[in-house]
């Protein structure tokens, strides 16, 4: 992966001061350079400048960028983060119509596909990727973001002149954009957050690229087109044949990912989506004769203080024996302590630019930064709960018919700590409520549903837009930050696309949680790991890392300077660090509980600190 970053102004002559502009482009680049640190480069012309930092997977050598290309006397330039995973169907066509390839990397691909097909090529790819394209001949900059918005890609317009960037930081880097917060945002903070509302950059003025969509800059101003959106379709497959479909599906995103001229790892939880993809992967390798490297995660002392609860029944460490003893895997088990832990929750929020989610943004932010000491290029199993139905939400009918997003059904947990006239000015829950209704309004719908299948359908829909897109963001903006590049297979449009019209009867057959690609894959894994019950990425249950939250907090409290302080209830905080913590009611998702509501509040914080916010 890469980060890429610049801006483009029709009216305006860069050139004219070229050393200065060419100095911003650096300083842009510089600050997403952690995205990729193996060649850099800068494009400035008149009225555009694009810059660009690498992690060099594929064409290790000749794959440096912008690329660009003159074709007709005029010339056309683009600056790439991503990976295509069907070139070798896209090229035969391109060489046949003349073009001359330079590198074997995908951007070129890329480049010369916009070129011969026109500007909604995109549709033609399969991958996750995020691009800008320079067109001299048609006077336009434009941005592409991949279907399911695995890789990021922001951006603002100030003064007619449009500043982007892989990253929020990098738009800062501009002189004319700074970092502004006002109540909307401050609403995404404490209403939404983790999650973003799409489209939404939190700060004021800045915005991302939806996932699936495009977005033109010319004299014609600022236009963003759709490419990609779920459609609803009669499903007409027999089971038998879903589950030959799926299973295909899965094995060949699996494969198609392993592109690549370095080494690819996996990141091995224990859990069934993680196995499958790593024991596809590995069956892969072997057939080359090599040996997949493979990573799990856990928290020091978790065997002595885990606590079982509805949302995490059980430890993952037995099952990753398990697999093991059935694959041939050079594996490495990380741990992380609760007091680094709690350090790493100022670095996850310089990584994200925003707060997150805690510290479960924060270990995984470190075991990236591990596995990156064995390999530049990871394959992960998010993403399969939002399409195949795993989380509870799915299935537990007080979380079902939830009027609102099921992962963060109590709002009122999110205001505790906060003074009453600062919740009366939030009206978090009028915010919400429309974030919500706003989202089911786009949903697609077959005409006969019936009401439970609707309503399935429904929270289908808002698990891809909104609760898979903030674990998305996780992933990208911890794995990038030590130069990783996560893949997730899970994610390929083809199978979303598929699995989004299966009926429930048939991935919830005979109430069996993700029976169908159980089912799919029942022949990749040991019955004893096929049928265990889902337990989520983990956490510490560690008792110290709640007294290290609670003395943090308590130093934040008592210090005026703090600008969360203006926000927050004293009396209420001091009050809810007293109590025990419930590991079993989360706020957001299923991890997310009393501990990491004082994590996140120290994020937010620091967030306003770094920023000046406030």
């Amino acid at each position: 992966m890469c980060g890429i970053a610049g801006f483009c102004n029709l009216n305006t002559d860069y050139t004219r001061n070229s050393e200065y502009w060419h100095q911003i482009l650096v300083d842009m680049r510089k600050s997403v350079s952690h995205r990729g640190r193996d060649n850099t480069g800068e494009y400035l012309r008149r009225n555009v400048g694009l810059g660009h930092t690498r992690l060099a997977i594929r064409d290790l050598c000749f794959g440096a960028q912008p690329i660009v290309r003159n074709i007709s006397g005029k010339e056309y330039v683009i600056v790439y983060n991503g990976e295509i995973y069907n070139t070798d169907e896209l090229t035969p066509e391109l060489k046949r119509e003349g073009f001359v390839f330079e590198t074997t990397t995908d951007t070129e691909v890329i480049l010369y596909a916009y070129i011969h097909h026109g500007i909604d090529f995109v549709s033609r790819l399969n991958g996750i990727f995020a691009f800008a394209i320079w067109d001299e001949a048609c006077e336009r900059l434009v941005l592409y973001r991949d279907r399911l918005g695995v890789k990021p890609l922001f951006y603002t317009i100030k003064d007619d002149t449009l500043v982007f960037g892989s990253e929020i930081k990098a738009l800062f880097c501009f002189p004319a954009v700074k970092p502004e917060i006002d109540i909307g945002g401050l609403r995404e903070i404490f209403g939404v957050g983790p999650a973003r509302t799409p489209g939404n950059g939190v700060f004021k003025g800045i915005n991302e690229i939806k996932p699936g969509h495009y977005a033109v800059f010319s004299k014609e101003g600022f236009n963003v087109k759709r490419y990609w959106e779920l459609e609803s379709r009669p499903h007409t497959d027999s089971y038998e044949e879903t589950v030959d479909k799926v299973s295909f599906l899965v094995r060949d995103a699996v494969k198609r990912q392993m592109v690549s001229d370095v080494p690819v790892c996996s990141f091995l939880s224990g859990g069934i989506d993680s196995s499958i993809v790593t024991a596809v992967a590995s069956g892969y390798l072997s057939g080359f004769g090599l040996k997949l490297n493979t990573f799990s995660f856990d928290f020091k002392d978790n065997g002595i203080y885990f606590k079982s609860n509805s949302f995490q029944p059980e430890r993952d460490r037995p099952y990753v024996d398990i697999m093991l003893s059935e694959y041939n895997l050079n594996h490495t088990y990380l741990e992380c302590d609760e007091c680094l832990l709690a350090d790493l929750l100022f670095d996850v929020v310089d990584a994200k630019d925003l707060p997150g989610m805690a510290d479960i943004d924060a270990s995984l932010l470190y075991f990236c930064r591990l596995v990156k000491a064995h390999n530049k290029v990871a394959l992960t199993g998010e993403c399969a709960d939002e399409i195949f139905g795993g989380y509870p939400w799915f299935y537990r009918n007080e979380l079902l018919w939830t009027d609102g997003f099921p992962w963060s059904r109590d709002i009122s947990a999110r205001t505790l700590l906060l003074t009453d006239d600062f919740v009366k000015e939030l009206n978090l829950d009028e915010y919400v409520s429309e974030r919500y209704s706003d989202s089911l309004k786009s949903v697609p719908f077959l005409e006969g549903e019936s009401p439970a299948d609707k309503r399935r359908r429904e929270i289908t829909y808002l698990n891809i837009k909104w609760f898979m897109q903030t674990l998305l963001d996780r992933m990208d903006r911890a794995s990038m930050y030590s130069g990783l590049e996560a893949r997730v297979p899970f994610a390929d449009h083809r199978i979303i696309e598929y699995v989004f019209n299966v009926p429930w009867d048939m991935k919830l057959k005979d109430g069996v949680e993700k029976s169908l690609l159980r089912e799919a894959c029942k022949d990749l894994l040991p019955r004893k790991l096929l049928y265990r019950k889902k337990s989520p990425y983990p956490k510490t249950y560690h008792p110290n890392y709640e007294r290290l939250l609670s003395q943090m907090f308590t130093d934040i409290l008592n210090d005026p300077n703090s600008p969360i302080v203006s926000l927050v209830d004293k009396n209420k905080a001091m009050i809810f660090l007293k109590f025990p913590s419930e590991y079993g009611k989360p706020w957001f998702g299923q991890l997310m509980a009393a501990p990491q509501l004082l994590a996140y509040m120290i994020q937010v914080n620091y967030w306003l600190e770094k920023y000046s916010l406030l």
